[in-house]
């Protein structure tokens, strides 16, 4: 009688970077593993749930001529199509191992929404905003929600817009950074919305915007510094001339991080970047 066997454990090279960040343990960190082609979906999703990290991530070759690696990207309990700080840790952390872009100065991540490019600029790697899947208004039942969830008045809500590029985010303007700051939410009545929240600071003011990210039933509940909603802030705020066509935004905050997300649109497309700072190096059994 013939039993299949799963694939014996291996010794992978292992990496744990702190995204949007140049200040060690001060940003979003992600858990990236190398090597990873022969595992299986069910063993990425296990470790993943293991590392207890927002977002883990493991590198392939890739399938499409014109990208430079493959990269699935898993939280706790499901796998992304894309996010934004898995994206720029996963080429800082493919970058530091050896590889080579295709392009001089551009590197093409293949994941599952698709390829995405990403330009390195000095010591920051910045990709390209994806289209979003879905935006537009939010309907008045969940804007009710979100306000109740957030313990602000409606009328505090300036405007919502849907911002799907992977994750399902609703982003909500308000007046300013001190009212984000002021924020002491009540997830539960945000039901399953994730909700992300901006608002400008004081025009002497080291970043441009302040930003939050909650997302209700996730152990984290805040997100540190997300890559994926200041992606389609930026898209959302630059064009409809809310905000310029380059920006800072600060996130973290509350959370006695310092994550900077660095904003610029240049022909056509919209480039969201920060610093990366590996943290750990070695290898993992799996």
């Amino acid at each position: 009688m013939t039993r299949n066997l799963a694939p014996a454990r291996r010794r992978r090279p292992f990496t744990q970077v702190d995204v949007f960040t140049d200040e060690p343990y001060r940003g979003n960190p992600l858990a990236v593993v190398a090597d990873a082609e022969d595992l299986s979906t069910e063993q990425m999703q296990q470790f993943a749930n293991w590392t207890n990290l927002s977002e883990t991530t493991f590198l392939l070759p890739p399938t499409h001529p014109d990208a430079d690696y493959r990269v699935r990207i898993f939280t706790a309990h499901e796998e992304f199509p894309f996010a934004g700080h898995p994206t720029l840790g996963s080429a800082h952390v493919w970058l530091e191992g050896g590889g080579v872009p295709k392009r001089e100065g551009v590197l093409v991540q293949e994941c599952a929404a698709g390829l995405v490019r990403v330009k390195r600029d000095g010591g920051q790697l910045a990709f390209a905003a994806p289209p979003l899947t879905r935006s537009g208004p939010v309907a008045e039942a969940d804007l009710a929600r979100i306000a109740a969830g957030l313990r602000v008045p409606r009328q505090a809500l300036l405007d919502a817009s849907w911002l799907v590029n992977g994750p399902g985010w609703i982003g909500v303007l308000l007046a300013s950074a001190a009212q984000v700051l002021a924020i002491r939410p009540d997830l539960a009545a945000m039901g399953d919305l994730k909700v992300g929240v901006i608002g400008p600071h004081d025009a002497d003011a080291e970043a441009d915007f302040e930003v939050r990210t909650f997302i209700p039933g996730d152990a984290a509940a805040e997100d540190p510094v997300t890559g994926s909603f200041n992606a389609g802030a930026a898209q959302w705020l630059i064009g409809s001339r809310r905000a310029p066509s380059s920006y800072t935004a600060a996130q973290g905050t509350m959370l006695g991080r310092a994550g900077r997300v660095r904003v610029e649109a240049v022909d056509g497309d919209i480039w969201v970047g920060g610093r990366s700072t590996t943290c750990i190096s070695g290898d993992v059994l799996l």
